[in-house]
């Protein structure tokens, strides 16, 4: 049983349909390609085109937006179909190299035989529209390219007006579908347009009559302020210092490198004793304050009746011990109370440290030691007179 061509053939190409449909080998791509084009376009009539015509065009000529946008794209998708199965311009194999180029040539080897052996020149010279172009030789297709041919070394194929090997169609770019790949691009471009220009559409509608926060959130992002910033300080005209230019702006919200966070919440918690702290109030109310100054001048007058009383008894106990020269200790001691007067804070400040019994000691020490000080400065004086 004979076969077919499509079945012996040397190159890498895919047949579908018994040779009426040829891929490249990498036919793979075109439904990631298809996929790229029908999902937006997908979006794009559940979300965008339904609403689109409810919002400007009522009754039945709303659909004018989604009938569009579903037959350009079932354009774009019948271009991509005839760029990828189709015959670029594929130039057929030989089978033995052109016998009519073939150059004998006789070699003479060391022993002094002469061999006689077949050389295919690389180039020739061939005439177009009058002018000589040179042409190659393949030695994988066994013949000489044609002008504006070349080999593509994915398909292993010589292609005339070789321009490309696209893999998004998955195919080689020639003379027999270079067109349907122009169109192909150019639909698909007017397609991604259509959509975008429609979608920003929409999101004008939605501003307009739900003041939706996209367009706000977009104008934040492209000046790098905040909610807060915008609103607190909106009226003050303050100069934007965080402001770096609108690209920059996006780049820092969504391309900046997320801060790791300051709190540990899955370390565990370090018991502490507890410690009591008195801290200084910087205020206190009136009624506070004068309670407060009402109690330290009752304290003050307190700390005076015991020092009155501490030198009542050492007077008494002076006299008693001595009996004579009354009037000179009466004299000292008044100046000792007066005295004792002045000294009056240090001596409250002892009696809120100290120990009581301590600090009558001590005083009973200094009144002595001045007594006798008086006395004997008393007794100079009586002699001096004599």
């Amino acid at each position: 049983m004979a076969r077919r061509v499509f079945e012996a053939w040397k190159g890498s190409n895919k047949f579908l349909f018994g040779g009426r449909l040829i891929f490249g080998p990498d036919a793979w791509s075109i439904p990631f390609t298809f996929l790229l084009i029908i999902t937006p376009v997908c979006f794009f009539s559940v979300f965008v085109a339904t609403h689109l015509r409810r919002e400007l065009l009522p009754n039945n000529a709303g659909h004018v937006f989604l009938v569009a946008g579903v037959l350009f794209t079932v354009f774009v998708l019948i271009l991509l179909f005839l760029t990828s199965a189709r015959d670029p311009g594929i130039v057929p194999r030989n089978s033995h190299p052109p016998e009519e180029e073939l150059c004998y040539d006789t070699t003479v080897s060391s022993d002094g035989r002469q061999t006689p052996t077949v050389q295919i020149p690389r180039t020739k010279e061939v005439m177009v529209y009058g002018v000589s172009v040179r042409v190659k030789y393949c030695d994988t297709c066994m013949l000489y390219r044609p002008p504006r041919c070349s080999h593509c070394s994915i398909c292993n194929n010589c292609v005339e007006r070789f321009d490309h090997h696209c893999p998004w169609v998955g195919q080689c770019i020639g003379v027999r579908n270079y067109r349907y790949f122009f169109m192909f691009v150019s639909s698909a471009t007017i397609l991604c347009i259509y959509i975008f220009s429609m979608s920003a559409l929409y999101i004008k509608v939605l501003m307009d009559n739900h003041q939706g926060l996209t367009g706000f959130h977009l104008y934040l992002i492209s000046t790098n302020q905040t909610t807060y910033e915008n609103f607190r300080y909106r009226s003050d005209n303050r100069i934007n210092v965080y402001n770096r230019g609108c690209s920059d702006n996006f780049l820092e919200t969504f391309c900046s490198k997320v801060k790791p966070s300051r709190n540990d919440f899955r370390a565990f918690i370090k018991e502490e004793s507890p410690r009591n702290i008195t801290l200084a109030t910087t205020w206190e109310r009136p009624e506070e304050a004068e309670e407060e100054n009402r109690e330290e001048r009752r304290q003050k007058v307190e700390d005076d009746l015991d020092i009155d009383e501490d030198v009542l008894k050492l007077q008494h106990r002076l006299n008693v011990e001595e009996g004579s020269d009354t009037g000179h200790h009466k004299i000292d001691i008044d100046q000792m109370r007066v005295g004792s007067n002045e000294r009056a804070p240090t001596i409250r400040s002892e009696a809120r440290h100290g120990n009581w019994e301590t600090r009558r000691n001590v005083q009973e020490e200094d009144v002595i030691a001045g007594s006798s000080v008086r006395e004997s400065r008393s007794y100079a004086a009586a002699e001096e007179g004599r």
